[in-house]
């Protein structure tokens, strides 16, 4: 399956950084840099880094839950070939789709920089609300089960806020972006999940 290929790939690009500061310096999203040195590569690049053990298990974690899930239906739906290359670009363009604001917003800030493949794993997240709808989601420190469209929806307003109040060297726009690339993406290629999603909202209600 690609999501353990993707798994493997990032945490292979990933650990070593974690030691060669170099190499992490390199590879990192710096819109400033990029955008002086016209190094487009950072686009891709700084979805395979990740700070710590930590950020990496996490991103790794939340991919293995849902991509497989997103795969699966892809798969299913519209046939192996068809659904795995769906996915793949569904993962592969969030990184660039979920950075483009960020890198707009910031490509004069030298002390701007960002890494990790949370963007990417945000729309695995929000692809997997559009195809199942139906499901229960819970935050991983508050396990109480919450509707997957509420749930999403909480989740891009908390990102919307946050990315603009807080404070904790988190780029929560890049979360708020990639989350809505995914939803998109899964509509366009599967306008059946639209009256699903209207469904499963009036079974909440």
């Amino acid at each position: 399956m690609l999501t353990y290929l993707i798994i493997a790939i990032t945490c292979l690009a990933s650990i070593p950084a974690f030691q060669n500061r170099e190499l992490f310096s390199k590879m990192l999203f710096n819109p400033s840099i990029i955008h002086s040195n016209k190094e487009w590569y950072r686009f891709l690049t700084h979805a395979l880094l990740h700070s710590d053990w930590m950020h990496l298990g996490m991103n790794m974690y939340v991919l293995y839950m849902f991509g497989g899930m997103v795969e699966t239906i892809f798969t299913n739906t519209l046939g192996i070939a068809k659904g795995e290359t769906y996915f793949f670009l569904l993962y592969f363009i969030s990184i660039f789709a979920s950075v483009i604001p960020s890198y707009e917003k910031h490509k004069n800030d030298y002390y701007y920089n960002a890494v990790g493949a949370s963007g990417a794993v945000s729309a695995v997240v929000f692809s997997a609300i559009l195809l199942n709808p139906f499901m229960s989601l819970s935050l991983m420190f508050i396990p109480i089960p919450i509707p997957a469209p509420i749930f999403g929806v909480l989740y891009l307003l908390y990102c919307r806020y946050a990315a603009s109040h807080a404070q904790d060297n988190v780029a929560h726009d890049v979360h708020y972006w990639g989350s809505l690339f995914g939803a998109l993406f899964t509509i366009v290629i599967l306008p059946s999940t639209i009256p699903q999603l209207i469904e499963a909202v009036k079974n909440i209600f």
